[in-house]
């Protein structure tokens, strides 16, 4: 067994994460950067130290997790969601069960609750979002973001939904109260049903194709039938019958 299969088994058993489900080339590429600037020589030292050491292992967890996230990433998809997909789901009820899966930062689940707001009232949102990393759902729940991650956003809902402090931007309260966060590993938890929308953009690159297969598999058990898949603009699904899905619009899959 190699240090790196060896350093897999071992993050497996301390954390549940399994890195074998991640592409190896990526994986091992970032990672080898970590642990270099750190000072290790190799996959083993790391390991033990890893063991050890709760700051490092959260710092592992981060490099691991990929929290590159932004308001409103893609706009033309967002206007898609709002001018289509929204007003369809609410033929058929005001009431929305919606999950932002690997929410990062909290950009996209907070985008979610900013469009629907153009249909419903605030008090009638409510978005879930999860992550595997609980570092990232703490800085979700904090709300506080640079000016580049609000390039997207359009102006109107940038002074609705914003406040300035300092050079950052701070999501109101009203909008933080839509979006419930709560740790959640897409490789190996249950998932939630009934769903009319779930939101997955820009993760599923990082993953094996057998990963993908079951996350893809786990997410149409989890739509109600007519419920919307929303991917990432690199993550086409090319053969969405096998997951009983339809192409509603580009990017967007329709539960049969």
């Amino acid at each position: 067994m190699s240090d790196y299969e060896q350093f897999i088994d071992g993050i497996k058993r301390k954390t549940g994460i399994d890195l074998s489900l991640y592409k190896e080339a990526q994986m091992k590429r970032r990672l080898t950067s970590l642990y270099e600037k750190k000072g290790f020589r190799n996959f083993t030292e790391f390991l033990h130290a890893l063991e050890r050491d709760r700051d490092l292992m959260n710092e592992f967890l981060d490099r691991m997790t990929i929290n590159v996230s932004e308001f409103y990433r893609n706009a033309k998809r967002w206007e898609v969601l709002q001018n289509k997909i929204f007003p369809m789901l609410l033929k058929n009820s005001r009431k929305l069960k919606i999950w932002s899966a690997a929410c990062s930062t909290g950009e996209e689940p907070y985008t979610i609750s900013m469009v629907l707001s153009n249909h419903l009232p605030l008090s009638q949102i409510n978005v879930h979002a999860t992550d595997i990393d609980e570092n990232v759902i703490q800085k979700a729940k904090l709300g506080l973001y640079p000016e580049r991650s609000l390039a997207e956003v359009p102006a109107d809902m940038k002074s609705k939904y914003f406040h300035t402090e300092g050079q950052f931007y701070k999501i109101k309260e009203d909008i933080k109260k839509t979006v419930t966060y709560k740790k959640h590993n897409l490789l190996k938890d249950t998932y939630d049903t009934n769903y009319d929308l779930i939101v997955c953009r820009n993760v599923m690159i990082y993953f094996t194709e057998e990963a993908k297969d079951l996350i893809y598999q786990n997410f149409s058990k989890s739509l109600r039938s007519g419920g919307i898949l929303f991917v990432g603009s690199t993550e086409q699904i090319f053969n969405p019958s096998r997951y009983d899905f339809e192409v509603e619009d580009t990017f967007f899959y329709r539960k049969k």
